[in-house]
């Protein structure tokens, strides 16, 4: 069978899931306020250092954690602050699909890009239900990326079934974060209209070199120029150059993978002079041991860099 649609605006590149600040209020939930203006500053900051885009409202955004009205005003911080300079991407995950289309037709209505969806969360949906809540977030238009995170939801989006939903309209890509590498072909062979990008940091370098054409990426929070050279090198074949830029990196990169990795990118971003900031609940701090440990691994990262700039 043949797929004669438009392609809609491509979803690929370095897509930064962003990190959401916050400051100490204690008339907010958990003694936290959003702070937008930080939040935009940073939104533009990631797009002037050569990244394609950001993504609000992820898992790295803590989007579970607020209010729906911090959830929407995140979103629309992010599409205000980037403007024409970027695509923004909101995540739209919900519990079922009457949540997410609700999110999805929220986003549209404020001017996003395209739209990142789980499946359905805190359930372990079945194959008839994961397409239907697709079929439901997709119908309102915007371009969809579908993203698997097997540990988190439960539900693994396999290159089978990532093949029956693509042929959903506005569904145009597949953020995928099985860490298993192997699948970017194997998906690329069974849903050739679909864009694969890579959702693990640590695997990046392998995902784009197997054919993935983009990176919806966690440390470029940290490494926003540094990263968008990373893919560059990595979609032209510059492979020795990427790969020495990259295996400096990928002890950090790790963190991305881990239960703790809104904790460990944020205190990334405080050990090269930005903001990260605390968490909301359920995240606490990081152990005495793991905030060691991430500030090794980003000494490394950070003295690696600075070797290869001079």
């Amino acid at each position: 069978m043949s797929d004669t649609r438009n392609t809609p605006l491509s979803l690929g590149g370095v897509v930064v899931a962003t990190a959401l600040p916050y400051y100490e209020d204690a008339s907010a939930p958990a003694g936290l306020a959003v702070d937008y203006d930080r939040f935009a500053e940073h939104c533009r900051w990631l797009v002037e250092n050569g990244c394609h885009g950001v993504g609000p409202n992820g898992s790295l955004g803590e989007y579970s954690s607020l209010t729906d009205e911090e959830r929407r005003r995140t979103a629309r911080t992010a599409i205000e602050a980037v403007g024409d300079s970027g695509i923004v991407v909101v995540g739209v995950h919900g519990v079922g699909s009457h949540q997410a289309k609700h999110w999805a037709e929220v986003a549209a209505e404020d001017g996003a890009d395209g739209l990142l969806c789980l499946p359905p969360t805190m359930y372990r949906a079945n194959r008839g239900e994961v397409l239907a809540h697709f079929e439901a977030v997709a119908s309102v238009g915007l371009p969809v990326m579908i993203y698997n995170n097997p540990i988190d939801t439960k539900v693994d989006l396999t290159p089978d079934l990532i093949a029956e939903i693509a042929w959903i309209d506005n569904v145009v890509a597949v953020k995928e974060f099985s860490g298993d590498v192997r699948r970017v072909l194997e998906i690329r062979e069974l849903a050739p209209r679909l864009e694969v990008i890579s959702g693990a940091d640590d695997v990046v370098l392998e995902s784009l070199l197997m054919g993935a054409t983009g990176w919806f990426a966690g440390f470029p929070n940290v490494f926003p120029a540094e990263s968008a050279r990373l893919y560059d090198l990595a979609v032209a074949g510059k492979v020795e150059e990427a790969r020495a830029l990259y295996e400096p990196l990928v002890a950090a990169f790790r963190w991305d993978s881990r239960t703790e990795f809104v904790q460990a990118i944020k205190l990334g971003m405080e050990e090269v002079g930005r903001f990260g900031g605390p968490c909301r609940p359920p995240r606490g701090p990081l152990t005495p041991e793991m905030h060691e440990q991430v500030k090794a691994d980003m000494a490394r990262a950070i003295s690696a860099l600075e070797r290869q700039s001079v």
